[in-house]
């Protein structure tokens, strides 16, 4: 099969062999086959939009100038047994997907998840959106499929490694859109990634591995910088399982994990992170900038901005929700924490994005690997606090925020609700005067972004994790033997894709030991 890049197609029409056909300049009956690889709209030309194929197909005439297309199909490790089963502590992605491998390769894992399985977390979740009721234990940052659960579950990744399209045929096999599996900026949407995440739980299970659920990780218990077990505390009892390999993929949220890391002498180190706000528009607004008379023929748009400042600070959006809504994240008593969260038909009336401005490890005042952690819980606290001591979160208006004239308010999504404020007072200065910046800046290139009748909804802290679990560049070992730090919130991964393939290459490594 040759791969052909660049198929042009209008929006009105569906790719044909006619279409490669006069791509490759033979005759549409020499075409016996082709497999979509990726499709993309391009929208560079507002006057001429239109999508844009990758293919491979099979031709009976041999043609030149295109290389030869074989796609690898991945193969699970294989090795010898172990003494006892490796445990993974959190079932996000990257816990999701090691276990999967693991379990494929014969190693029977232990999953432990503090959270509650899929459905519980739903009704967990939706009761605290209602109520303002936490559970500390199960929210939208833990349980069963992690924090991209409730999210707009995107699938577009800055990494480039074969284990990618192994993600995508996985996710696609257990429940989702096969488009996502060719899509240039595939999604699952989150009301469909719960089912998938839950289909993947049965055939983990299905191959001899075992979830536990609402259990925590309570210790780790070493002996000679060894990892020989664990303990770990669910309703009813604290129990220990042995184990010489324990894969923490535990997120970026789990702070007391941190700190239990740390003090059994695990090497850390401080991370550069970000922090801001989600701010909302009207979806048609961004339809209309981003595909202007196009925009019938397609679906919610998105976008991704970027500005970089001579003071060195620089501000982007991020995990941009196209109709999608502002949802509470907290997972500790007493803060507030945003995200956005996109259903699969992403057909709300709001478009809203995380608008954040780097933060570096200068920026938080002492030497204490956890000190980033500490850098977004002041953050955190003085929104809770603003809000009125509860889990409203603080908001403002664009046009109180930096005085531009409003044309139709945004009316905000985040449920419990909102506080009608001076978001300012929960940022650092730097932080509020890049993003005033930013958002007059991100005007230039979408006419409206800075209209007055936008909303900002404060803060967004847990984009990244603000520590780095260090570990060997081959062994994917910590300095404790037998404890392999993975995915987003030990510092390697960043969205659903790279935690997911993070886990992956774990698995990989253990089982070759």
């Amino acid at each position: 099969m040759y791969k052909v890049n660049n198929i042009r197609v209008s929006l009105d029409s569906q790719l044909t062999k006619a279409h490669i056909a006069k791509k490759i300049g033979i005759g549409e009956n020499y075409i016996d086959s082709f497999i979509v690889l990726k499709k993309a709209i391009d929208a560079r030309k507002k006057s001429d939009v239109h999508y844009a194929y990758t293919v491979a197909v099979k031709t009976t005439k041999k043609i030149s100038g295109y290389d030869i297309f074989n796609r690898e199909e991945y193969k699970f490790p294989k090795g010898k047994s172990l003494d006892n089963r490796p445990v993974i502590v959190g079932m996000g992605p990257c816990g999701l997907f090691a276990g999967l491998v693991l379990a494929e390769a014969g190693y029977a894992p232990i999953i432990i998840e503090r959270g509650a399985d899929i459905d519980t977390r739903k009704n967990k979740v939706d009761s605290f959106w209602k109520t303002g009721e936490l559970d500390i234990r199960t929210n939208v940052q833990f349980g069963e499929g992690g924090a991209g659960t409730f999210s707009d579950g995107k699938l577009n990744s800055g990494i480039h490694d074969k284990r990618c399209q192994f993600v995508l045929d996985t996710f696609a096999k257990y429940g989702a859109n096969e488009e996502i599996v060719y899509t240039a900026k595939p999604h699952i949407g989150t009301d469909v990634l719960a089912e998938v995440v839950k289909n993947m739980r049965n055939a983990i299970i299905d191959n001899g591995g075992e979830v536990r659920f609402q259990t925590t990780l309570t210790k780790v218990i070493t002996r000679n910088k060894k990892v020989t077990g664990i303990i770990v505390k669910n309703e009813n009892e604290e129990y220990e399982i042995e184990t010489d390999k324990l894969i923490l993929a535990i997120g970026h949220s789990a702070r007391d994990t941190y700190s239990m890391i740390k003090n059994i002498g695990a090497d850390m180190e401080q991370k550069n992170f970000s922090v801001g706000v989600r701010i909302e528009h009207k979806q048609d607004m961004i339809n209309e900038s981003q595909y202007g008379t196009f925009k019938k023929y397609l679906g919610a748009a998105d976008y991704k901005l970027s500005a970089h400042f001579d003071n060195g600070r620089s501000a982007y959006t991020f995990c941009m929700c196209p109709g999608g809504v502002v949802v509470a994240s907290s997972s500790e008593e007493g803060t507030v924490v945003t995200n956005g969260m996109s259903y699969s038909k992403r057909d709300g009336e709001n478009a809203n994005s995380a608008l954040l401005v780097n933060v570096t490890t200068d920026d938080f005042g002492s030497d204490d690997p956890l000190a980033g952690v500490y850098f977004q819980e002041k953050i955190e606290k003085k929104a809770f606090k603003l809000a009125g001591n509860s889990y409203k979160a603080p908001a403002q208006y664009l046009s109180d925020f930096i005085g531009t004239k409003a044309s139709t308010k945004v009316i905000p999504t985040y449920k419990p609700g909102v506080t009608f404020c001076d978001i300012s007072k929960v940022f650092p200065d730097f932080v509020t005067d890049t993003l005033k910046k930013s958002v007059l800046e991100f005007d230039k290139k979408i006419k409206g972004f800075a209209d007055g009748g936008a909303i900002l909804t404060a803060p967004e802290t847990r984009s990244s994790a603000p520590v780095r679990i260090l570990r060997d560049k081959e062994s994917l070992m910590s300095n404790i033997s037998g404890l392999y730090p993975a995915g987003e919130g030990a510092g390697y991964a960043g969205g659903i894709m790279s935690a997911a393939v993070d886990g992956i290459k774990v698995a990989e490594v253990l089982v070759k030991e």
